[in-house]
């Protein structure tokens, strides 16, 4: 017999995300994959790997923002590119620096927010009422950025921009939140507090499932519940979040001896000095 192919077009209603086999190919070259996975209603994932893994191009499939070189990948129960994507996107909240790039400066946090609702960026003509700015109020009050409501872009440190990015993808009820390193470039306790927001979050049944990739394992929400290490676009190991983020899995993505330990709900990770080694 020669080879079956899989015609199956539809996925389990349950599964926001369902990649099958997904490649993402430029220049001659696999960035990403193939990679399986598959992420439920009430899924909280992490994604960790080092730089140039192939994170954000695995999100930027999952946000519908590109399409697969290869496989088959269902995001809200579509397959990409026999669907309409701006159709997709207005169900996905993303807070990401390459959305952060292209904000006006003189764009203020009020309008930035509340303007989610329209997809657009730079407030003009659109028409909103009161119940749009009393959520936005309150989002920006839930991740600690009320007071920033009359602030422009161009005047945020990198810390406040990450709480306004977040408190925008939220603007719009998604049903899948991606959050694209949240805490890059917060101090301490700007990265506890958000931390700490998140995890808030992702024990709340009634949020979005969650997607986030962070390089750092401390940045970690608590309530995460499972966990995918990418390493030259391949999948290390993937699955419930205490099976994953091993000191072995670790070591092996960053090439390199690390250490895990958890503290309570929280992960830290550490290199361990090689055998022999001292300073002089």
């Amino acid at each position: 017999m020669g080879d079956v192919t899989d015609f199956n077009d539809e996925t389990n209603e349950d599964l926001l995300l369902d990649f099958r086999d997904v490649t993402f190919r430029r220049g001659g070259r696999d960035l990403v994959g193939p990679v399986t996975w598959q992420v439920e209603l009430d899924e909280r994932w992490v994604i960790i790997g080092p730089n140039g893994a192939g994170k954000t191009t695995l999100i930027r499939m999952a946000a519908a923002e590109e399409f697969p070189s290869t496989g088959r990948a269902f995001v809200m129960g579509e397959q990409l590119g026999r669907t309409d994507m701006r159709d997709l996107r207005s169900m996905i909240g993303v807070s990401s620096a390459a959305l952060g790039n292209r904000i006006p400066d003189n764009e203020t946090v009020g309008d930035l927010v509340v303007s989610a609702g329209y997809a657009v960026l730079g407030r003009w003509r659109e028409e909103y009422e009161a119940i749009d700015f009393e959520q936005a109020h309150e989002i920006l009050d839930l991740v600690g950025a009320y007071h920033l409501i009359d602030r422009t872009w161009g005047t945020l440190s990198e810390g406040e921009r990450k709480r306004v990015l977040v408190a925008r993808a939220l603007m719009t009820n998604p049903e899948l939140l991606i959050l694209d390193e949240p805490g890059a470039g917060m101090d301490l306790g700007g990265r506890e507090d958000l931390v700490g927001y998140l995890g808030d979050l992702a024990l709340d049944p009634d949020a979005p499932a969650i997607v986030m990739i962070t390089h750092h394992v401390e940045e970690i929400p608590f309530g995460f519940t499972h966990a995918m290490l990418l390493d030259e676009g391949k999948v290390v190991a993937q699955g419930l979040i205490d099976n994953v983020l091993t000191s072995e899995n670790l070591s092996t993505t960053f090439h390199q001896p690390i250490e895990v330990s958890r503290i309570g709900e929280r992960y830290f990770a550490r290199r361990t000095r090689r055998p022999g080694t001292h300073r002089r």
